[in-house]
């Protein structure tokens, strides 16, 4: 039996709207009827109807999570954050896929309109900020790097920095030949593009020539593509001693085809990621990575979204970024040196 608001202004002796105050955080509730109130929801379990709650405000409860692609598991992460954070606003999350395709994109973009959901987190490669700018629909928040200064809230982390740090742990390792996978060069490539200058600026900083025979590219980040271009350095007579792939699946990829060559994570050559996915705390060996805070990325992006629907939505674009760090683990030092805590050398 779903029970109302009455029945909680009963049981507690209360108006019904001392109930409705209470459940809709009303400061001005004395501190016994509050008390009494909570009691009274708790013996009867007692949940809002969300769905009035949204139709009162003019709004679906339903906002749109686009992603490229689902099964990169750093999206699929994000998204399970995202789902997350959104609970606790009342919302349910409509997940799409665009493949990165340019139409798709723009159908994300422009054709779910503001009468099927109430906003958009939306990750986007082919579209630009002068493609995003003048839509007519509900609030956006971005994801990522394609849409600098565009006309939407954005989050992203610096993804330079983060770049940099991993290519200098493998050089603080003494590292010479840092190989360097998924290298791309189309528009759409911002990620890849901004972690290629990372990895420069790191070699730049020792004192290292920049050398564009151990960049590899790779049109997607997926595992065979991680495996191809691995596959590929080594039979074109390229022998890097370090590897920085710039996302995780790309590494579980390289992982395979040094095995099949018969070299040994990390004694021969020493393999780092980006996304901390969760299948690289569990490969073999487990994977260095760069960990962006995937749950922060996701309760920033919701709040912009949540501050735009409550808030001035003609207000400047804001731009957060989210923290991230390097977890050490089996692919860039022996097991038996983490296990004794020894730091990197």
């Amino acid at each position: 039996m779903r029970h109302r608001l009455k029945d909680v202004a009963e049981r507690a002796g209360v108006s019904v709207k001392t109930v409705s105050n209470v459940v809709n955080g009303y400061v001005h509730v004395r501190p016994d009827t509050r008390a009494r109130v909570e009691q009274a929801i708790a013996e009867l379990n007692y949940r809002p109807n969300l769905s009035a709650r949204h139709l009162r405000k003019g709004r679906t409860g339903v906002i749109a999570l686009a992603v490229p692609e689902l099964d990169i598991p750093y999206f699929a992460e994000l998204a399970r954050h995202v789902v997350t954070a959104a609970a606790d606003y009342g919302w349910t999350v409509l997940i799409d896929q665009t493949g990165g395709r340019r139409e798709q994109e723009r159908v994300v973009a422009s054709g779910i309109t503001d009468h099927l959901i109430d906003g958009l987190i939306f990750s986007p490669l082919a579209l630009t900020a002068e493609d995003l700018t003048g839509l007519d629909g509900a609030p956006m928040v971005l994801l990522g790097e394609r849409v600098d200064h565009g006309p939407a809230d954005r989050v992203v982390i610096d993804n330079v920095a983060a770049a940099r740090e991993i290519t200098s742990h493998l050089i603080q390792l003494g590292h010479r030949r840092i190989a360097a996978i998924g290298s791309q060069r189309t528009d759409e490539g911002a990620s890849a593009r901004l972690r290629l200058t990372g990895y420069a600026d790191a070699h730049r900083a020792a004192g290292l020539d920049f050398d564009e025979t151990l960049v590899a590219p790779a049109a997607a980040w997926h595992r065979a593509d991680g495996a191809a271009a691995m596959r590929g350095l080594l039979t074109s007579g390229v022998r890097p001693d370090a590897v920085f792939c710039f996302n995780d699946t790309l590494a579980l990829g390289a992982l395979r085809a040094l095995h099949e060559a018969g070299l040994r994570v990390p004694d021969d050559v020493a393999v780092v990621g980006f996304d901390d996915i969760e299948d690289g705390r569990f490969s073999i060996p487990t994977l260095t990575t760069v960990a962006p805070d995937k749950e922060r990325i996701a309760r920033l992006a919701v709040e912009l979204l949540a501050n735009r629907l409550d808030g001035d939505r003609a207000a400047p674009a804001r731009e957060l970024s989210a923290p991230y760090r390097v977890e050490l683990r089996e692919s860039t030092q022996k097991v038996s040196a983490l296990a004794a805590g020894v730091p990197p050398q």
